[in-house]
């Protein structure tokens, strides 16, 4: 892995865990070391599908079964889709990485940042899991993330509007409520796990929105209405709360924005 984009297209198809996980950390840290190439302008193959172990099974979304907090199994299988979900978020973030073409360099530094980070926090969480007495892949799983990634891949801007800015934008909205279940369940150490968690998704809603705004102002759109449209295709029965605005303003949402979601409550 010798090339920045090259190398994220590598990390993204590996299956197994543990060795996309140090992959990973491996590409982030020759970048930095600044050992790797980027060539900004290649057109890779498509990936229809990123590396994913055997298990977990995945089935439909609907079919999960609710996770209740009042046992350790309850927190495990919570703990599992927080585990599925920052497995998801690494493939998503290699994805950017790889996929779109003639993006400003910042652009891939920060991605590829924020693959090593969602590698971090699934570390994080994979060893809460284990100390529950379970590991990632002991229970079913969706595909709903990678589902928004294959819909959004002919436009790095519908990317960037969709994915940061809808789907680990809710991951702030829903932080705080499982932290207090959680707390109130006496697992204050899984609590603590997210309060890192969170801290860092702020930031990583907040490159979404950087680069949305970018790339509006690059191709003459204005950010608010453009994105009603890209709701009212992809999501028509409109985005529901709660909504943390503290967490979502921290990571760039405009007032104007802030207020068309709050609208309807």
């Amino acid at each position: 892995m010798n090339e920045l984009r090259d190398g994220a297209r590598c990390c993204l198809l590996l299956a197994d865990v543990d060795e996309k996980l140090a992959r990973v950390r491996d590409l982030s840290r020759s970048w930095q070391a600044g050992a790797l190439k980027l060539d900004r302008e290649s057109d890779p193959e498509p990936v229809d599908q990123p590396g994913r172990p055997e298990h977990p099974e995945l089935i439909k979304a609907s079919r999960v079964k609710r996770r209740g907090f009042g046992t350790i199994e309850g927190r495990a299988i919570m703990m599992h889709a927080i585990a599925h979900i920052e497995f998801n978020a690494i493939n998503l973030a290699l994805d950017a990485v790889q996929r779109f073409s003639g993006m400003p360099e910042a652009y891939y530094t920060d991605w590829l940042g924020v693959a090593a980070e969602e590698a971090y926090h699934f570390d994080l969480i994979r060893a809460h899991l284990r100390h529950l007495g379970a590991d990632y892949g002991d229970y079913v799983a969706h595909g709903g993330l990678w589902e928004m990634c294959e819909k959004t891949a002919y436009d790095v801007l519908v990317r960037m509007a969709l994915v940061p800015r809808v789907l680990e934008a809710r991951g702030l909205d829903v932080t705080p409520g499982i932290q207090e279940k959680l707390r109130q369940a006496g697992d204050e150490n899984a609590a603590t796990i997210l309060d890192v968690i969170l801290h860092d998704e702020i930031g990583h809603v907040a490159i979404g929105n950087r680069w949305y705004h970018y790339l509006c102002k690059q191709r003459g759109l204005e950010p608010v209405p453009f994105f009603l449209e890209l709701l009212d295709k992809h999501y028509p029965k409109g985005l529901f709360g709660p909504f943390n605005i503290d967490a979502r303003e921290q990571a760039g949402f405009t007032e104007s924005e802030i207020k068309l979601l709050t609208a309807t409550l």
